[in-house]
């Protein structure tokens, strides 16, 4: 072993961070302080014995495309990628739903009349998406691994969507389409960079997919788990740490990696940290909150347009402009009376996540960061039952889980926020402090692994693998010099 390396945090980021320190020969140890590991992307029974729902994320556009995780033997770990009919579909009032089909031509023939412009758009990204890919899960703030591709994908991806929907696209389908997908950014609609995630979720649903894991989000992480395993490292599992002391009885280490946000790291880090750089982490804000409810009904989504049936998630919300109102509610802390909805059906790929034909549904809407409105998951329910009339009459069994109580089955997940913190400007360019090395702390050999590092939230492992890849960088230059 050429050293020893501890990793607080058993999610998708520390994993990733673990298994890339054991491949380069350290002996490893990574403490989770709950019963499971996973962190925001596990499964559990939830809705009752044999039914299988996902904790944490559900759907993985970006873990099909991790450039990580494709270097890995995931699969001789049992995970599986299982497609839908259409990657996503999104319900209108009047008329038909928007479906956005995986193949680029047969997208831009669905689309009708906005065919062409939806060509146009998408055709540089899917054409570079290998390279695309690293250049965008990185610090923005770094010399660019492929420059051309990227300064390509930016002249449209700066845009607020708003504005791209409003001048790209003329009828709704398609302009409810990218609105529905660049709602992932948690961000009001008039915002630059807005347009950038409906670029980078659409040329996904046109390349590698936006698919589910057979057996749940669970199967990801135990993946990298028996990677780890494989490599030497270990789990230990209902080890929480709260402070530095609890990191020193874990032993020794070389590096210590945290997958943790600015929060956790103020209150483990305590007096350590220096008064300039704990302020910087004290000033971090947290983005809008999830509104959790997950159901289990006794057949499939009595959707009005039953071509939905086959879309693996929905975005319920209505027009691009309903979509951004909603938005543009959450952010000013105002609970919208139709909230954004994302719904995954993955059993539309992963069929028997249910006994006897019933069926297992995800959603969450969009709500203010920490909300305790006791009336959001009752809107849930309203808004798809808005697309899908019967709805609820087939609901055996739901659970809810606001912010608050995502936050206690997941600290990092803070005021309900799954992405680390809020993706404004500022902090896109300086995830946590400012500066140029988003991962490394004024703590000798401890580094920030989280989500609130870049490239920020989504189930990649990239954050752990930078952080990780500059450990390694800074522990062989002191092994030269010292």
């Amino acid at each position: 072993m050429i050293g020893r390396a501890t990793v607080v945090g058993a999610g998708p980021n520390g994993l990733s961070a673990a298994v890339l320190l054991a491949r380069a020969g350290l002996e490893v140890t990574v403490l989770e302080a709950t019963a499971h590991v996973g962190g925001a992307s596990r499964s559990a029974e939830l809705l009752g014995p044999g039914v299988v729902s996902d904790v944490g994320s559900a759907v993985h556009p970006f873990a099909a495309a991790s450039p990580f995780f494709a270097t890995l033997p995931l699969e001789r770990h049992g995970l599986r990628w299982l497609h839908g009919r259409y990657p996503v579909g999104h319900p209108l009032d009047d008329g038909p739903a928007a479906l956005l089909p995986g193949d680029l031509d047969e997208a831009v023939t669905a689309l009708g009349r906005d065919g062409r412009a939806w060509r146009t758009l998408f055709t540089g990204p899917v054409r570079n998406w290998e390279s695309l890919v690293p250049a965008v899960l990185g610090p923005l703030l770094r010399v660019p691994t492929a420059p051309l591709t990227l300064g390509g994908f930016g002249a449209r991806a700066a845009w607020p969507s708003s504005v791209l929907t409003r001048t790209v696209f003329r009828g709704e389908p398609a302009r409810a389409l990218f609105a529905g997908m660049a709602a992932h950014a948690l961000q009001p609609h008039d915002q630059p960079l807005t347009a950038a995630f409906g670029m980078l979720f659409g040329a996904a649903a046109h390349t590698t997919g936006w698919p589910v894991p057979a057996g749940g989000a669970g199967a990801i992480t135990a993946a990298l788990a028996a990677e780890l395993a494989e490599h030497g490292g270990k789990v230990l599992l209902e080890h929480p740490v709260r402070t530095l002391g609890d990191l020193q009885a874990a032993g020794k280490a070389d590096v210590t990696l945290l997958d943790l946000t600015p929060r956790q790291f103020l209150s483990v880090a305590g007096s350590s940290l220096p008064p300039r750089y704990a302020a910087q982490m004290r000033r971090w804000r947290y983005g809008a909150g999830a509104h959790k409810v997950d159901y289990l009904l006794d057949g499939p989504v009595p959707w009005r347009d039953p071509r939905l049936a086959d879309a693996v998630t929905v975005h319920v919300g209505g027009t691009a402009a309903q979509v951004a109102a909603a938005e543009d509610d959450v952010a000013h802390g105002r609970h919208p009376d139709r909230p954004f909805v994302l719904v995954a059906q993955q059993d539309v790929a992963d069929p028997g996540r249910a006994p006897g034909g019933q069926r297992v549904l995800w959603a969450y809407a969009h709500t203010p960061q920490g909300s305790s409105d006791p009336g959001t998951g009752e809107r849930v329910d309203r808004q798809i039952e808005r697309f899908a009339p019967g709805f609820r009459d087939r609901i055996v069994a739901r659970v809810e889980a606001p912010p608050a109580v995502l936050e206690r089955q997941n600290e990092n997940l803070v005021g309900g926020d799954v992405g680390g913190g809020a993706l404004t400007i500022r902090q896109q360019l300086f995830r946590p402090v400012v500066g140029l090395d988003p991962y490394s702390t004024p703590l000798a050999g401890t580094y920030l692994c989280s989500a609130a590092t870049p490239p920020g939230g989504g189930v990649h492992g990239m954050c752990g693998v930078h952080a990780a890849t500059r450990a390694l960088t800074d522990l062989a230059r002191r092994r030269r010099t010292g």
